[in-house]
C-alpha cells in the first residue's frame, strides 16, 4: 500500500481568506481588537498530519501580512511551569516552550510586547522564578491571580476585585494577538481583563478568536474533528453542534463543548464590557476558515484516521507508564469504534510485530529481548528491523531504512567495526553502562564518523532528510535517547504499550 502524499490543503487560500476575516473583524471593533490564537500559531504538527499539505507555520505567515497592526502577548498557566509540564511534541516543558516561542514569533518580524503569566499564586517559587528570568532578558512580565467570583458573579468579576486586580498591558497596535505554549494557557482571561482595562479607560475594544479545530463547517463526526477530540482528552474536550448558532441562524455548525458551556456567561461579560451584544453563538466569536481551504476531503479523512489511531498507542503508552488517567484511554478507545479503526489499519503496526515474532522464532534479539520495528517510506516500501547485541531495534531499523533508500546492498557494512567497538567499550565498560547496544542518537553519531571513510556511509547519511513524516512502529515502548534521537529525524512513531524487560528501571 502506497502511502498518501496527497496535498489536500491550499495554504495560500487559506492566508487570503483567514486574513481578510480578521481585518473585517477588526473593523467592526474600531480601536482595539483582542484575538485570541486557539492552537499552536507556530509548528502546528496536529494540523499538518490531519490536514495534507497544511504548512505548520500558515498561521504565523498570515499573521506576518500584517505585522505592522499586530502587538503580542504570550500567555502561560503558572502552574504548568511550577509543576513542570511536559510538551511530548517537542519534548520540552512549558518554561523552555515560552522562551522558544517567544524566539520563533520574534523571527518571523512580530513583536511581543509581554509575558502574561495567568492563575499566579505568590507561593509558586518555580514560576516565580521563571519570571525573574524573563525580567532579566528584558522581557516585560504581568502577572493575573485567580478571578474572583469567575465564572457566575458578573458584577465581581467586573470589578477592581476580579479583572481589576490584574495589570493592564499597554500596546498601540490596533490588533493584539494572544498567544500560549499550550491549551488552558489563560488566553481568554487575559483578552477579558484587557477588555475590562480598555472599557475602564473609555476606548472602545472588541475581542474574537482565531480558531483552528474543530472545523465548524464539517460534520461533527468528521474525521478531522473526531482527530481534535482524540488531540483533547486530557482536557476532556468534545465535540458538539453549537445550540446557540442552531437556534439564532437555523445553520449547524460544530463547537467544543467548554465554548458551548461558557458561552452565556461569556457573552454576559462580551456585552458589559464591550457595551454592545455583539456575538449570537458562540461560533461566531471564531475566525476560522480552516474547511474553505480544504482541497480533498477523501485524503483529509484517511489523514485524520491515521492521527486518531497515532493518538489511540500515544494514549495506551502513557497509561503504562503512569502518565495518563483511565477516562483518555476510554475516550479514545470509543472514538476507535465509532470510526471502525482498529490498531493495524496503521499499516506498519502488523509488520513490526511479525518482526519481533520471527526474531523470537529464531531465537534472535539481546539477552531474551525481542523487539521490532517497521517504517514506510515515502514510496509505499516497508522496512523492518529488530534489536541486537550491537544495535536497538529503532538503529536497526534507521540504518535498513537508509540503505534502501540509498540503494546500498544488505551486506555492505555501513558502520566499520572499530567505530562500534570503541562506542560499545566506551558504553559498557569506561561508563558502566548494562547495554552496549546503540540507540538511535549514538547511531546516528557513529554514522557521521563513518562517513569520513566510506562512501557508502556518506550517501546513507545524505537520505536522513527523506524519513521526515515517515509512519514508524515498535513493538515496545522506547527509552528516551530513542526517542529523542526519533523526534529529531521528523518520523510519526508510535509503540505498543509494553516494555522490552520485566525489569523496573528502564533507563
Amino acid at each position: 500500500m502506497k502511502q498518501t502524499c496527497a496535498t489536500a490543503f491550499d495554504n495560500d487560500r487559506y492566508i487570503e481568506l483567514q486574513s481578510a476575516a480578521i481585518t473585517e473583524r477588526a473593523a467592526r471593533f474600531g480601536n482595539k481588537l483582542y484575538l485570541e490564537v486557539g492552537g499552536k500559531i507556530l509548528q502546528d504538527l496536529h494540523a499538518a498530519r490531519v490536514l495534507p499539505g497544511f504548512d505548520p507555520d500558515v498561521k504565523i505567515r498570515m499573521l506576518r501580512k500584517m505585522k505592522d497592526q499586530i502587538d503580542v502577548l504570550v500567555c502561560v498557566f503558572a502552574g504548568d511551569i511550577e509543576h513542570k509540564r511536559f510538551r511530548a511534541d517537542f519534548g520540552t516543558t512549558y518554561d523552555n516552550e515560552v522562551l522558544r516561542l517567544i524566539d520563533d514569533v520574534r523571527s518571523w518580524g512580530l513583536r511581543v510586547r509581554a509575558v502574561v503569566m495567568t492563575r499566579f499564586e505568590p507561593k509558586m517559587r518555580a514560576a516565580a522564578s521563571f519570571a525573574a528570568k524573563l525580567e532579566r532578558l528584558g522581557i516585560e512580565v504581568v502577572k493575573h491571580g485567580a478571578t474572583v467570583g469567575y465564572p457566575d458573579d458578573v458584577d465581581r468579576i467586573l470589578s477592581e476585585e476580579g479583572y481589576g486586580q490584574n495589570p493592564f498591558v499597554e500596546s498601540e497596535r490596533p490588533i493584539v494577538a494572544v498567544i500560549g505554549p499550550g491549551p488552558s494557557s489563560g488566553k481568554l482571561a487575559t483578552c477579558l481583563t484587557q477588555l475590562y482595562h480598555e472599557n475602564r479607560c473609555g476606548a472602545k475594544a472588541g475581542y474574537a478568536k482565531y480558531e483552528t479545530f474543530p472545523v465548524w463547517s464539517l460534520p461533527l463526526n468528521h474525521p478531522v474533528n473526531s482527530a481534535y477530540e482524540a488531540a483533547t482528552v486530557d482536557i476532556q474536550d468534545f465535540n458538539q453542534i453549537d445550540p446557540f448558532h442552531l437556534e439564532a441562524y437555523g445553520k449547524t455548525a460544530v463547537n467544543y463543548n467548554r465554548d458551548v458551556a461558557a458561552f452565556p456567561i461569556l457573552r454576559s461579560l462580551l456585552t458589559r464590557v464591550m457595551g454592545d451584544d455583539v456575538y449570537q453563538s458562540p461560533t461566531d466569536m471564531g475566525v476560522n476558515m480552516v474547511g474553505s481551504a480544504i482541497t480533498d476531503d477523501k485524503a483529509v479523512r484517511e489523514a485524520s484516521r491515521q492521527e486518531i489511531i497515532r493518538r489511540m498507542f500515544r494514549g495506551s503508552c502513557g497509561f503504562a507508564m503512569g502518565r495518563t488517567e483511565p477516562h483518555e484511554q476510554e475516550r479514545l478507545k470509543t472514538l476507535m469504534r465509532n470510526l471502525g479503526l482498529v490498531d493495524t489499519d496503521r499499516i506498519v503496526v502488523a509488520p513490526a510485530r511479525k518482526a519481533a515474532t520471527e526474531a523470537q522464532v529464531a531465537g534472535g534479539g539481546f539477552r531474551g529481548i525481542c523487539c521490532g520495528a517497521a517504517i514506510q517510506l515515502h514510496d509505499g516500501t516497508i522496512v523492518t528491523g529488530k534489536n541486537s547485541p550491537l544495535l536497538y531495534a529503532a538503529s536497526s531499523l534507521i540504518l535498513n531504512a537508509l540503505k534502501q533508500l540509498a540503494g546500498i546492498p544488505d551486506w555492505i557494512h555501513l558502520l566499520p567495526e572499530n567505530v562500534t567497538q570503541c562506542l560499545t567499550e566506551l558504553k559498557s565498560q569506561t561508563l558502566g553502562q548494562r547495554a552496549s547496544n546503540l540507540n538511535v542518537e549514538e547511531l546516528l553519531i557513529a554514522l557521521g564518523i563513518s562517513g569520513l571513510y566510506s562512501n557508502a556511509a556518506q550517501k546513507a547519511l545524505e537520505k536522513l532528510p527523506e524519513l521526515k513524516d515517515c509512519d514508524l512502529h515498535m513493538t515496545h515502548i522506547t527509552t528516551a535517547a530513542d526517542e529523542a534521537g526519533l523526534r529529531r529525524l521528523g518520523v510519526r512513531l508510535t509503540t505498543d504499550p509494553a516494555y522490552p524487560t520485566k525489569e523496573l528501571f528502564v533507563p
